[in-house]
């Protein structure tokens, strides 16, 4: 059986196998459309633990960005005036989306947190004290930058097509025929979320940014953060790994909780034509698969 991902997008579903990813979006019609597109194989150092966690991570952002290029197309289509997204401006939206990132998620934790050790000696004289103050204020920061979003009716939506992507990969993965009544009895929540891995990529920073001498400058933290994010989505993805293996261990399941329960933020119930598009996507990337293995 192939490990399958996926990620929602607007008013649709990616799903991406080793072979290749689609994409299933409804139109304001509601019809159905799909996007097909083959991968080729990686070389076997990208493969390698640590080296494919940080390939992985970089290859699903540039697929992701495509697969809502494509749903933002279909969804909106026919909107007056609309017209599909220039190279310049979807690189212009990416660069912005990481300079909010980096802001967000590295400048403000640490900056507040160098502010607290300024005021409490403590903080600053204890790299432990420091990162676990920065820890839990990144975590903050994103659990309340989740809840924002939320509120926004459109992203609601999106939240629901992840909830229909989870449960497709669920009855796929129990070897189950792919229809809507066999997916709608899963849970929505599955330990190979994106939103699991964030977790863990925060708890994991935690324990990487210890190593990151006290005694260096505010400027110098930050780049070091900005620097280590490989090493840090390279640990991320292995602990991710290991414990989507072993969800049925009582140990690991303690482990991969908080992740699912973080979930209940970005994850709602699917109704059966979202889980149906969400199939459509299934069904488009399992086709590339057995067209690789009949070619092979």
């Amino acid at each position: 059986m192939k490990n399958i991902g996926g990620q929602a997008v607007i008013e649709g579903v990616m799903m991406k196998s080793p072979a290749g990813w689609s994409v299933a979006v409804r139109d304001a019609k509601g019809e159905i459309n799909l996007k097909m597109v083959r991968t080729k194989k990686m070389p076997a150092l990208f493969k390698l633990p640590l080296i494919r966690g940080v390939v992985g991570l970089f290859h699903a952002l540039m697929i992701g960005v495509k697969a809502i290029e494509f749903s933002g197309s279909v969804a909106y289509q026919e909107q007056e005036g609309d017209k599909p997204i220039s190279p310049w401006g979807l690189g212009l939206s990416i660069g912005l989306a990481i300079i909010l990132a980096i802001a967000l998620f590295k400048f403000l934790p640490l900056f507040l947190t160098t502010l607290i050790g300024n005021v409490v000696k403590g903080v600053s004289n204890s790299s432990l004290f420091f990162n676990l103050i920065d820890g839990v204020l990144r975590v903050g920061i994103f659990l309340f930058y989740i809840f924002v979003i939320g509120l926004w009716k459109e992203m609601r939506r999106v939240y629901q097509y992840h909830g229909a992507e989870h449960k497709v990969i669920y009855a796929y993965e129990a070897g189950e025929d792919l229809t809507v009544e066999n997916a709608k009895k899963y849970k929505p929540y599955h330990p190979r979320c994106g939103t699991s891995f964030l977790l863990i990529v925060m708890v994991i920073s935690i324990m990487v940014f210890l190593l990151i001498p006290k005694e260096w400058s505010f400027v110098d933290k930050l780049i070091s953060r900005i620097i280590l994010i490989p090493v840090i989505a390279g640990l991320s993805y292995e602990v991710l790994r290991f414990s989507a293996k072993r969800k049925n261990n009582p140990v690991v399941g303690l482990m991969v909780f908080p992740g699912l329960l973080l979930q209940r933020m970005t994850v709602r119930e699917p109704d059966e034509s979202q889980i149906e598009v969400a199939l459509a996507a299934m069904n488009e990337v399992l086709k590339i698969d057995r067209d690789k293995e009949v070619c092979s």
